[in-house]
């Protein structure tokens, strides 16, 4: 039976109740936040280190001070080397992406379970989330998928701007032919962020959904899909999709300045072997200064991210509360605990 606080506690939301909770929640849980995001950020860290390394050995010449020259010298070794740098560095953000749903399952499963009055242990949350993968891998193919149509249509503008802009060069102005072309490339590069940021919007639940409903990959796809369409409530900021894009730009943005600030002493580390943005700067930084510092990084990565998921799990109960009178069938005393479906 869910405890009465919780069940008065569960009713619609304002968005900055949504955000004011979701921090409190996580100030009231650090120690089990933090727990249920280390092993996520640590094996996070060791697949981007893994890749860094394997990028030096395997594509030498984009590391080495003289690439203008070596790609002058030798144009297809360096292209070639450049597309297996992409492959393999296309592949470690696929895997961070999918390895941040998983983490997401699991800390839902933590924190709507909690909030539901049926409280679960981290450690029952990670094996939720592990007896997942199956179900979250399928998923994200799927997005990958679907993003991929909606990356290429967002791409076609700045296209056939690019296209007029190469046959105005050469057939007339060379220098209109360059404002067009620069025109193009900057359309191009909107479209592309344009999808990626749609691409985290239109999937932000979906973890949540994985966590707490058991349903399969097809359908937890369609089931997040359909909980972030239309309106909760008149005006604007009523529509889902607005809702959801405030709450993850300003989550993003608190996240992104903390993972800057805690990335100061990398750069300052790299700072006396060069330009700490560069990636030959980083190969030759000894990796004895560098690891305790990253380190340090992925500890405040586990203690911060943790931020995320909670939003993310409160905006999911908030739309089940505003569409399935979720706070109504918890004062009723409605089964909701974690073994079973929360399925509408």
């Amino acid at each position: 039976m869910t405890s009465p606080a919780s069940a008065s506690a569960l009713r619609p939301l304002a968005l900055g109740e949504l955000i004011d909770r979701s921090v409190t929640f996580w100030r009231g849980h650090l120690k089990p936040l933090f727990v249920l995001s280390l092993g996520y950020s640590l094996v996070n860290y060791i697949a981007t280190k893994g890749v860094l390394q394997l990028t030096r050995v395997l594509t030498p010449m984009l590391y080495s001070p003289d690439q203008q020259a070596l790609a002058q010298e030798r144009p297809f070794e360096m292209l070639g080397q450049s597309a297996l740098a992409m492959v393999l560095w296309g592949g470690m953000f696929s895997f961070l992406i999918w390895s941040y749903w998983l983490a997401m399952v699991a800390t839902s499963r933590f924190v709507v379970s909690t909030q539901l009055g049926t409280p679960v242990s981290p450690a029952d949350s990670l094996r939720r989330g592990l007896s997942m993968v199956g179900p979250v891998t399928g998923a994200f193919v799927l997005s990958l998928g679907w993003s991929l149509l909606v990356m290429l249509v967002a791409c076609v503008p700045g296209i056939i701007v690019l296209v007029v802009g190469g046959v105005v060069s050469a057939t007339g102005s060379q220098a209109l032919g360059a404002v067009v072309l620069i025109l193009g490339a900057l359309v191009l590069g909107l479209g592309m962020v344009g999808a990626m940021l749609w691409y985290f919007l239109r999937f932000l639940l979906l973890p949540p959904v994985l966590a707490m409903e058991d349903l399969g990959a097809w359908a937890a796809f369609q089931r997040s899909g359909a909980l972030l369409s239309g309106r909760v409530e008149p005006g604007f900021l009523g529509r889902v999709v607005v809702r959801g894009m405030i709450l993850f730009t300003v989550v993003s943005l608190i996240l992104f300045s903390v993972h800057l600030l805690f990335g100061i002493p990398s750069w300052l580390v790299m700072l006396p072997y060069g330009n700490p943005f560069s990636a030959d700067t980083i190969a030759r930084t000894p990796q004895w200064l560098l690891v305790p510092v990253e380190l340090l990084q992925v500890m405040a990565q586990s203690f911060f991210s943790p931020v995320n998921f909670v939003v993310c799990a409160f905006f999911y109960l908030d739309l089940r509360v505003r569409r399935e009178a979720l706070d109504l069938e918890q004062r009723l005393g409605g089964d909701t605990s974690p073994t079973s479906p929360l399925a509408a």
